[in-house]
């Protein structure tokens, strides 16, 4: 496994705490929604936003309304007329090692039960805490091995 610098893995944090701040302040609010709020305080028209934006005011308004999806090239020429910058941000939903530790004890389960299967068919039934201490071993195994095998099909 590639090992992650430190400045990597702090910037990656620092970005997760941000766009979790964002993410409660927004509270589930569309894009179209804030557009308009937005529009709305600067007491301007769908048309002269569409007009700035150099776009349809029939689309200003299916987007405010939540009707229409839009390209990134769209939202930004909106954004630009508002004077707003667009961030487009991933928001981790669970930290880095979470995501590896999941997505290895994925892969263990399968090779366990693959197998237990075995096993079975040989009537040798494991105990619980054997397939358990099996699942932890091969968790393990995977995580400390290349990264690729985690992702690998």
């Amino acid at each position: 496994m590639k090992r992650r610098s430190i400045a990597e893995v702090l910037l990656i944090e620092e970005i997760t705490k941000a766009s979790q701040k964002v993410k409660v302040a927004v509270r589930g609010l569309g894009i179209g929604v804030l557009i308009k709020s937005i529009r709305l305080q600067l007491g301007m028209s769908q048309k002269a936003l569409a007009q700035l934006a150099k776009i349809p005011q029939s689309s200003v308004s299916r987007i405010e309304q939540g009707q229409k999806d839009m390209s990134l090239s769209t939202v930004s020429k909106i954004l630009e007329a508002v004077s707003c910058d667009l961030i487009v941000v991933p928001l981790l939903k669970d930290s880095i090692d979470a995501v590896r530790r999941k997505r290895a004890r994925k892969i263990a389960e399968k090779q366990v039960r693959y197998l237990k299967g075995t096993m079975n068919l040989e009537n040798q039934q494991p105990d619980s805490p054997f397939i358990e201490e099996l699942l932890k071993q091969e968790e393990e195994r995977l995580l400390k091995g290349p990264s690729s095998k985690l992702w690998e099909d």
